[in-house]
Order: C-alpha cells, then sequence, then structure tokens
C-alpha cells in the first residue's frame, strides 16, 4: 500500500537532497547564463528552497547537499564531448576552486553532507547511497537545477536504488519551462510523488501537531 506524503517525508527516515545549486547554473555571471540559458525560474526556486531549508533544519530532517566539481582527472573525452556549440565548449561550468563552483543562494550548515559528484547522477561514483543507508533514509525529498537533467538523473537513480522518491517541483528549476514541466510528468507517472513545498512543510505541521 503507497505511503501519505506524511508519512513517506517523516524526518525519521528521510532526507533532502539538493543538487547543483552552483553559480555556474544558476547565477547570471555564471556558465549557464553566459551560455544564453534562459534563468527566469531561479529566483522563484531560491526562494522556495530557502524556506523548505528552514523548515527542514526545524523538524530535523537530514540535509545532503551535492556540488558538482569538473577538472582534468575526471573529464573524459566523452564526457566533454556532449557539448556540441563553440559557445558551450568555450564556457567551463563548475571547475574545481572556482567561483562558479560555489553553492548559489543556499550554503550547508555544520553538520550537513557534501557530496561531489561529476557526472549527471548524484548516485554516480559518490558515497550517496552509503551516506543514506547509514542514516536508515527510506525516501529522499530531491530537488535543485536542472530540473530535467541532473535532478531528474538522480532522482531517477533513487528510485533504481529501491528509495521512495518526492520530487519537489518548486525547488527545482530547468532551463525552459516545457523541460521543467515534462520532468515532472514523467516523475510524477513512473518514479516517485511530486510535492511543492508547501505541502511538505504542511505534512511536517500536521505529523508534529499529531504527536
Amino acid at each position: 500500500m503507497a505511503r501519505t506524503l506524511a508519512e513517506q517525508v517523516d524526518p525519521r527516515q528521510a532526507a533532502l537532497i539538493v543538487v547543483d545549486v552552483q553559480n555556474d547554473f544558476c547565477h547570471p555571471e555564471g556558465a549557464a547564463g553566459k551560455r544564453g540559458r534562459d534563468l527566469s525560474q531561479i529566483a522563484d526556486m531560491a526562494a522556495h528552497l530557502t524556506h523548505l531549508l528552514g523548515e527542514a533544519r526545524r523538524v530535523g530532517l537530514p540535509v545532503v547537499f551535492i556540488r558538482t566539481e569538473h577538472g582534468p582527472w575526471t573529464d573524459s573525452q566523452s564526457w566533454l564531448g556532449r557539448n556540441k556549440t563553440d559557445v558551450q565548449q568555450r564556457v567551463p561550468t563548475c571547475e574545481e576552486g572556482t567561483w562558479g563552483c560555489e553553492f548559489y543562494a543556499v550554503a550547508p550548515q555544520p553538520g550537513e553532507r557534501v557530496v561531489i559528484k561529476h557526472r549527471y547522477s548524484a548516485f554516480r561514483g559518490t558515497d550517496l547511497d552509503l551516506i543514506l543507508r547509514a542514516r536508515g533514509i527510506r525516501t529522499v525529498l530531491i530537488c535543485g537545477v536542472a530540473t530535467n537533467v541532473c535532478v531528474e538523473t538522480s532522482a531517477r537513480e533513487a528510485y533504481m536504488h529501491d528509495y521512495e522518491v518526492v520530487f519537489l517541483g518548486d525547488c527545482s528549476a530547468a532551463y525552459s519551462q516545457a523541460e521543467h514541466d515534462a520532468t515532472l510528468r514523467n516523475m510524477a507517472q513512473y518514479f516517485g510523488v511530486v510535492a511543492s513545498e508547501e505541502e511538505v512543510c504542511a505534512a511536517w505541521a500536521a505529523t508534529a501537531a499529531a504527536r
């Protein structure tokens, strides 16, 4: 039997995964902005995510930040070759140690985990699965940038690792509304629950009131 949203997001067995909310993906002066990407979804995403993080910390939900880093030790020819245009090839993204690699609008607090990844998935070549299982996590609340790339890929892999997935639509952003909406439809149909920041916070409040 499917569990309710309140059961899924219970802080005793859930964790929040924040994917790639970094300057190069979100800031107008970052790589995405320099490539001419539409950043119009970013401000709303950041506002919702900031509020969600405050509530998550208040209820004791474990928070894991995912940060993309790229460099000569991890950038294969096939990875670099996915960029098709000259502009994309000229604009590096999330190079290790650069401003573009730093978090945008949000940041981990002491005790919150940061997982470094080098590919779209937060699980690929990282210790994320070990971290979650060591904490007894059953559900991942997942959000970040871009909705249809790293967040979706990470959510798919979470589901394939047998975690329940709550995909936070308004705490995620893509570079077009069509791409964002397509991912939300796909997630809801095949991989988990799509919820808003308000719905998740309301579930926490209802659970607290019932105890």
